[in-house]
C-alpha cells in the first residue's frame, strides 16, 4: 500500500498553462503524486494544507510530452558527411554507423537524451527504437533500465527494418530482422513492461519503421498483434516525396492508401511527420482518428517540407509535437522544439492562428493524445499526474517581457528550472537529479568518437 504523502499547494505562481483553459491563478494542491485542487484566482485550498511552495517567481505548465524520438542518435549529432543531405541519402549514409552500436553506447545515448529533454522540461517521451543488430538483441530493455535510472516516463516502441537492400528496401541487408523474430520480441517486450494504469512509467507500442524499411506483412501483423494485446501503433509516414515515389513504385499506391491496406488506418496509430498529404487523405487520416507528430526542426533541417497541422486538426485528426532523432533535430529540446513549431506553422498559417497557446496545447494535451495517455497526462486537471514543469524568467533575454506564457516561446526559454515526475523531483534548479551529468556527458563524448571511428 502506497504511504500517504503531504499534501502540497504549488501556491500563487507567476503564470499558470493548464493546457485545458481551467482557472488555477492561484496555483495547484498535489498529493500522492496526483493533482487533488485547482487553486481558482482569490481562492485558497478547500483542504488543510502540509506544505506551500513558492511559485510566485515561476511559470507553470503541463510536463511537456515528446511523441517521436530516436534516442540511439544523439552519438551521431552534426556529422560532416550528412550535415547537408536530404533524408535517402542522410540515412544511407549512417545505417551503417548505428548498425555498430553496442549495449552500453545505446545506454549512454539514451540516457543524455532522456537528460536533455528532463531539462528543457519533458517529463513524458516516446522513442522510436528499429535497430536490432545482433549485439543489440535487448535494445529495449536497456532504454527501459536507463529510463528508470532517470525517473521519466517513456513511452518504448519496439520499432523493426525487415525489407532490406535485396528486396528493394533502403536498409543494409545486416540491419533487417525476419517477421519472427519481430513478433515474438514484441509480444515478450509489452508482457515485460507495458503498463496501464494512471501512474504507468513505461508504455510500449509496436512501430515498423518506414514503408523504404518493412513489408507489409510486418505492418499488417503487427497492427493485428497492437489489437490483440491493445497497444499504439507507430511508424514514419509522408515525410518526404522520395517516400512518396517509393511507396508508388514499390506498392502502386500513395502513402495514406498503403496504411489502409495494411490495417493502420485507425486510432490506435500515430505518425511520425505526416507532411504530404492531399486533401483527401487528410480527411481520410481525421475521420480515423490518426495521430501526428509534427517535428519541425528536423523537417527543416532535411528540407522535407511542412506538416499541414491545422487542415489536419480541422479534419480531425490529432497532433503532437516530438524533437525526432538527435541527427536531424540534433538536439533533444522539447520548449525549443515547440517554440520552432509554432514559428514555422505561422509561415504556412498566418500568425494570427498559430498562437503560443496552442503550440503548447500540441506539446503537452495533443503529444498525450497520440500516446494514448490523455486521461492522466498532458493537462493540469483534478485527478491527472503531478507531472509539472516550472521556469523562470529572470534571464536577460526575457527583460521587458509582458505575457509570461508568451515569452516562454517568443523569448526563447531553453531550460526548465524544475521538473516534476508523478510528485518527485527530477530536475531541481536546473540539475538533473540522480546522475553525474558531467561523467556521462564526458562517457558519451568517448563513445561518439568510438562509434564514429568503428
Amino acid at each position: 500500500m502506497r504511504t500517504v504523502m503531504s499534501r502540497i499547494w504549488i501556491k500563487q505562481p507567476l503564470a499558470i498553462f493548464t493546457a485545458n483553459q481551467q482557472d488555477a491563478s492561484n496555483g495547484l494542491v498535489i498529493q500522492n503524486g496526483q493533482i487533488i485542487e485547482l487553486v481558482q484566482q482569490g481562492k485558497i485550498p478547500t483542504q488543510p494544507i502540509d506544505q506551500i511552495f513558492d511559485a510566485r517567481e515561476y511559470v507553470i505548465m503541463p510536463g511537456l510530452i515528446n511523441s517521436h524520438h530516436h534516442f540511439y542518435q544523439t552519438l551521431t549529432r552534426a556529422w560532416t558527411p550528412v550535415v547537408n543531405a536530404p533524408l535517402f541519402p542522410w540515412l544511407k549514409n549512417l545505417y551503417p554507423v548505428w548498425a555498430k552500436l553496442t549495449p552500453e553506447q545505446l545506454h549512454l545515448a539514451t540516457q543524455v537524451a532522456l537528460a536533455e529533454l528532463a531539462m528543457s522540461g519533458c517529463t513524458f517521451a516516446a522513442d522510436h527504437h528499429y535497430l536490432f543488430p545482433q549485439q543489440l538483441a535487448d535494445a529495449i530493455d536497456i532504454q527501459a533500465q536507463a529510463a528508470q535510472e532517470l525517473g521519466i516516463r517513456v513511452m518504448l516502441t519496439r520499432g523493426s527494418m525487415s525489407l532490406g537492400e535485396e528486396s528493394g528496401g533502403l536498409p543494409p541487408q545486416h540491419t533487417v530482422q525476419n517477421i519472427e523474430q519481430i513478433l515474438l520480441d514484441s509480444e515478450r517486450l509489452v508482457a515485460k513492461y507495458h503498463q496501464r494504469d494512471a501512474d504507468a512509467m513505461v508504455n510500449i507500442a509496436l512501430a515498423p519503421c518506414s514503408p523504404f524499411s518493412v513489408t507489409q506483412e510486418i505492418m499488417r501483423e503487427s497492427a493485428t498483434m497492437a489489437e490483440h494485446l491493445d497497444v499504439r501503433l507507430h511508424t514514419h509516414l509522408a515525410e518526404t516525396l522520395d517516400e512518396e515515389a517509393f511507396c508508388l513504385r514499390m506498392f502502386g499506391m500513395r502513402t495514406v492508401d498503403y496504411l489502409e491496406s495494411v490495417g493502420w488506418l485507425n486510432h490506435r496509430t500515430w505518425l511520425a511527420h505526416g507532411i504530404h498529404f492531399n486533401a483527401d487523405e487528410i480527411q481520410r487520416l481525421g475521420q480515423a482518428g490518426v495521430g501526428i507528430c509534427h517535428c519541425p526542426h528536423s523537417n527543416m533541417r532535411l528540407a522535407s517540407g511542412i506538416c499541414p497541422t491545422l487542415d489536419l486538426m480541422q479534419a480531425g485528426a490529432h497532433i503532437g509535437l516530438g524533437v525526432d532523432g538527435s541527427a536531424s533535430g540534433d538536439a533533444s529540446n522539447l520548449i525549443l522544439e515547440t517554440r520552432q513549431a509554432m514559428y514555422l506553422q505561422r509561415l504556412k498559417y498566418g500568425a494570427e492562428k498559430i498562437t503560443p497557446e496552442l503550440a503548447l496545447g500540441w506539446a503537452t494535451q495533443g503529444s498525450a493524445k497520440l500516446l494514448g495517455r490523455e486521461q492522466d497526462l498532458g493537462q493540469l486537471a483534478v485527478g491527472y499526474q503531478a507531472d509539472l514543469v516550472f521556469y523562470k524568467l529572470d534571464e536577460l533575454r526575457f527583460s521587458g517581457s509582458h505575457d509570461p506564457i508568451a515569452a516562454l516561446l517568443l523569448c526563447g526559454a531553453d531550460q526548465a528550472e524544475h521538473v516534476m515526475v508523478g510528485g518527485e523531483w527530477v530536475v531541481k534548479d536546473r540539475q538533473i537529479q540522480g546522475i553525474d551529468l558531467e561523467k556521462l556527458q564526458a562517457e558519451h563524448r568517448i563513445a561518439a568518437k568510438k562509434l564514429l571511428a568503428a
